[in-house]
């Protein structure tokens, strides 16, 4: 079946199984899944359920078995160490629970990174690090490092990190799990911010009130997706508009 150019992620019978000499474990089993382009998606499961593995497939750090993956319309399916980095730079944004910023080098540098691993000169990659630090509100703290900045805002440089390369699709990994109730919901102010503004946002948490804030929440149990209705508002998907360039 060919992907629909309306979803950003299609996964069609995905399965994954890790093996250790005579044991195998089954991760993932016949997982179909599809996230269209701006919708907010949260992903919930218990602890073995699959959630891990499934982010690293949709960001392709790692390899599926069997099944299809697509992404914006691509098939992402046995790619080389050195191709999938170029997706993952074109196409992925990563948000992580422990921030993973540099600690040695500014917030301004972090955020400039990837645009250095895409041969974007200084000048530009500068400008548009710090372009993208504004839009989170932290364009007066460009020159600090990691250690000088709170919790909130270093994931909130996760995050103009994880934007700068404008991707398809921007995945976090239980981002406000290092954070407290209040940064939390300022953190999902700025995720609704984005998706509104028509970015494609997909979360794992195991926090029910993060999850209840995205369009809809897909389960795992098990490896497999258990359900995932769309929630009850009446507010459909945004507009790809707003403050932030479409991505």
């Amino acid at each position: 079946m060919s992907p629909s150019p309306g979803a950003v992620v299609r996964l069609e019978a995905v399965s994954k199984t890790y093996r250790s000499g005579k044991e195998a474990l089954a991760v993932l089993k016949n997982v179909d899944l599809r996230v269209e382009r701006g919708e907010m998606v949260a992903i919930m499961g218990s602890s073995g359920s699959g959630k891990s593995t499934l982010l690293n497939i949709l960001g392709i750090l790692d390899r599926y078995d069997s099944g299809a993956y697509y992404l914006d319309g691509r098939l992402i399916r046995n790619l080389g160490e050195r191709e999938a980095a170029r997706f993952r730079n074109r196409f992925v944004g990563f948000v992580f629970q422990a921030f993973n910023l540099l600690a040695f080098k500014t917030a301004l540098e972090n955020v400039a990174l990837p645009l250095y691993y895409r041969g974007v000169g200084r000048r530009a990659r500068t400008r548009d690090a710090l372009e993208y630090l504004e839009r989170v509100g932290l364009s007066g703290r460009a020159h600090h490092r990691p250690a000088e900045l709170s919790g909130g805002e270093r994931q909130r440089v996760a995050v103009a990190r994880a934007l700068v390369t404008q991707p398809e699709l921007l995945l976090a990994d239980e981002p406000t799990g290092a954070l407290d109730t209040q940064t939390s919901y300022e953190l999902m102010d700025l995720f609704e911010e984005l998706n509104a503004a028509g970015l494609t946002v997909l979360i794992v948490t195991h926090e029910h009130d993060i999850a209840e804030r995205a369009h809809r929440i897909v389960r795992l149990r098990d490896g497999r997706i258990e359900h995932g209705d769309p929630t009850t508002t009446d507010e459909g998907h945004p507009p790809p508009n707003g403050g932030f360039p479409p991505c």
